[in-house]
């Protein structure tokens, strides 16, 4: 049996498009030729990938054990190419290799740049790509093996990933210059319920803090708009469209820029722990697991 890593890129693009014809556009393949190619693979490893009728295909419970593994040996071949180029540019000794990072934005707009500038000051040969997602959906790539390395709200996101201690952080309201807030030096979520807030979208970890903790103390926020960034969340409320909560590490990026005033948050929950999540059945690449130590280490004072 040979498996060829052309048709494991077409499976995994079938799988994540959910559509042939999606996935073959991508794939730069003509549909006709992906539908014989995945045929093929059925009846190479001799099971059914999916299940067909007039409403179009679904992935069957081997599909989605295949996925992982096909996703795991892609990794694989696009670390041996990556590695081999680097000699093949004469860079000299040192570490080589990739690895791939899921991040959520409040990791991303606090900690993570000065960190990745840093290791890669050290390790220039290595190549770290990150991408920005929901902790939900961070949780879910590693687990998955989409990604090596996580950073995501401390949470419950079940056996397949292992979770260390990354950094603390402190949620903070933001108002703009001449609020009537704008004296306080700090303020309960009790006292921001009179006035229109601009939130963070349904499926953010902070959207769902502040949610829960207003419903647990009877409160009702007067949501005005939701926004998808601390920018545009920033943006608006230096327009006076309503306050905002984020994290005190992002909201003090646009103190300098924005009509901006940032008042702590006494709040119980208003600090957080963020998390470093890996695979937990597989044993780290070298590069990743020096990656992750290089994360994990103690903020410098």
């Amino acid at each position: 049996m040979k498996l060829d890593p052309v048709t494991l890129r077409l499976f995994v693009a079938v799988m994540e498009e959910s559509a042939i014809a999606r996935a073959a556009a991508r794939e730069h393949i003509a549909p006709s030729a992906a539908s014989r190619r995945l045929a093929e693979l059925e009846a190479q490893l001799q099971v059914e990938l999916f299940t067909r009728s007039n409403r179009g295909s679904q992935p069957t419970a081997a599909a989605y054990a295949l996925l992982h593994m096909a996703r795991s040996v892609l990794n694989e071949l696009d670390g041996i190419a990556t590695q081999i180029k680097d000699y093949g540019r004469d860079h000299g000794s040192g570490l080589r290799g990739h690895v791939r990072v899921v991040a959520n934005i409040s990791v991303i707009t606090q900690f993570l740049p000065a960190q990745l500038q840093r290791f890669l000051a050290q390790h220039p040969q290595v190549d770290v790509r990150l991408q920005e997602r929901v902790s939900t959906d961070i949780a879910r790539a590693v687990a998955d093996n989409e990604a090596d390395i996580g950073l995501l709200n401390h949470g419950s996101y079940g056996e397949k990933i292992q979770l260390r201690p990354y950094r603390r952080d402190r949620l903070a309201v933001v108002v703009p210059h001449g609020h009537a807030l704008v004296r306080r030096r700090s303020v309960r979520l009790a006292e921001l319920v009179q006035y229109d807030w601009v939130g963070m979208h349904a499926g953010s970890a902070l959207n769902h803090l502040v949610t829960r903790a207003a419903a647990d103390q009877g409160l009702q926020p007067r949501l005005r708009m939701k926004v998808t960034g601390y920018d545009a969340l920033c943006l608006m409320v230096a327009s006076g469209l309503g306050i905002g909560i984020l994290p005190e590490g992002s909201a003090r990026l646009y103190l300098g820029t924005l009509p901006l005033h940032c008042i702590a948050l006494q709040e119980p929950w208003a600090e957080r722990e963020l998390m470093l999540c890996v695979r937990a059945t597989e044993t780290l690449s070298p590069v990743t697991q020096l990656l992750a130590e290089h994360l994990c280490q103690p903020a410098a004072d």
